[in-house]
């Protein structure tokens, strides 16, 4: 199995008397509509350097980054009148019940799946439930434990983008805890020494990976290569956050935006799996200067008309949902494809109808799903509604 990617990004939140960049929920969207699209890719390749989007991963680091700008945004000046528990909670109802349903959808995939490893072997329902246990409550998995279903070292083994939501959760605790508190030079050091760890962890493939595709698993440091991606782009936003101060509205932000993103995410990999110090260069100048910049103009810039903000909205309120979700039904493509030894050529027309699928599948779940539960959940804690798309 080939390594798995993707993270929410949290863009939204309840944000009082401030405006709301509907072009960053755009471009939320739009990478992970891309992350959808890479994952459909990675079915058909035999490692890194002959995936097509090959740099689909990437979107990971550009969600960390848009959630550090909306998460300082939205709470930076509110904590004067905010308890961490409070915080925490609004947190939990914002991101917890997808986590929740994408490992019910985990589960409920890999029993239709036949119950059984990549390798063949049965596994116990004990197991299973272990699994979806850990995945609901967003627990990590240990590679060669029971709860270890799939047998490739996933930390979230029935739905496996859960890992990005894991350090998604970590960087909410560390900047409630901590970063909250540095001063803006302060910082600007973390975030630098953070971009200095990072490029080393890169530019020596700590994780024996030859790319920064990394924190999946526990296995090969893959654990300090999550921790750092996460670290450096979410503290990035809260710097971004704090010292941007839009000039000129860019015309067409929202597009320009996406058409870089859409050309940015296919590179193919630079260099060879032995050489990757080219590869490296090109992915830390998207996450460290390239991304930032996206972010800057979409900030700066304004959706152009009505029929820009309802694509922009449409494409906010799914993307949480369909990066979420969408991974059990790849293992069920997967396990097609690999099953039947099946190339692009013969499996475009399901691919092409997995992708759509997952879109009616968020929409069907913020809709029915994961609006209702949180709007029932924020009713009953705190007695007041929240906005539903945030």
């Amino acid at each position: 199995m080939s390594k798995i990617i993707t993270s929410p990004g949290d863009l939204s939140d309840s944000i009082a008397a401030k405006p709301h960049y509907h072009l960053l929920d755009g471009l939320r969207g739009v990478a992970a509509l891309i992350v959808i699209i890479y994952h459909v890719f990675e079915g058909f390749a035999t490692n890194a350097s002959d995936q097509h989007l090959n740099h689909g991963y990437l979107a990971v680091d550009f969600f960390f980054i848009l959630s550090g700008f909306v998460i300082g945004y939205a709470y930076d000046d509110r904590w004067k009148g905010m308890t961490l528990r409070v915080f925490f909670r609004r947190r939990l109802i914002r991101l917890h019940p997808m986590v929740v349903i994408g490992a019910v959808l985990g589960a409920v995939t890999f029993l239709i799946q036949g119950s059984v490893k990549w390798d063949g072997s049965s596994v116990p329902m004990s197991a299973v439930l272990c699994a979806f246990l850990a995945g609901a409550c967003l627990i990590p998995v240990m590679p060669g434990s029971i709860a270890e279903v799939r047998g490739n070292g996933e930390l979230f083994p029935l739905n496996g983008p859960t890992w990005s939501l894991f350090f998604e959760y970590i960087g909410n605790i560390l900047y409630a805890i901590f970063l909250r508190r540095f001063s803006t030079m302060a910082l600007a050091v973390f975030v630098f020494l953070a971009g200095i760890l990072m490029g080393i962890v890169s530019f020596t493939d700590l994780c024996g990976s030859g790319n920064m595709g990394v924190g999946w698993t526990m296995a090969n440091h893959n654990l300090i290569g999550g921790f750092l991606r996460m670290s450096f782009s979410f503290s990035l936003g809260l710097l971004l956050a704090r010292i941007y101060r839009p000039g000129m509205k860019v015309k067409g932000a929202f597009w320009w935006c996406s058409l870089a993103l859409v050309a940015l995410l296919p590179v193919p990999y630079l260099g060879t799996l032995d050489s990757h110090v080219m590869n490296s260069v090109y992915e830390l100048v998207c996450i460290m200067v390239i991304f930032p910049a996206i972010v800057c103009v979409a900030v700066g810039g304004d959706t152009a008309g009505q029929r820009s903000k309802r694509i922009c909205r449409f494409l906010g309120d799914i993307s949480y949902p369909v990066y979420a979700i969408h991974y059990p039904v790849m293992y069920l493509f997967y396990a097609w494809l690999w099953d039947n030894a099946l190339s692009f050529s013969d499996a475009w027309p399901v691919a092409l109808t997995v992708v759509a699928g997952n879109i009616v599948l968020a929409y069907l779940c913020i809709r029915y799903y994961d609006a209702p539960v949180r709007r029932w959940l924020a009713d009953r804690r705190s007695h007041r509604k929240i906005s539903v798309v945030d």
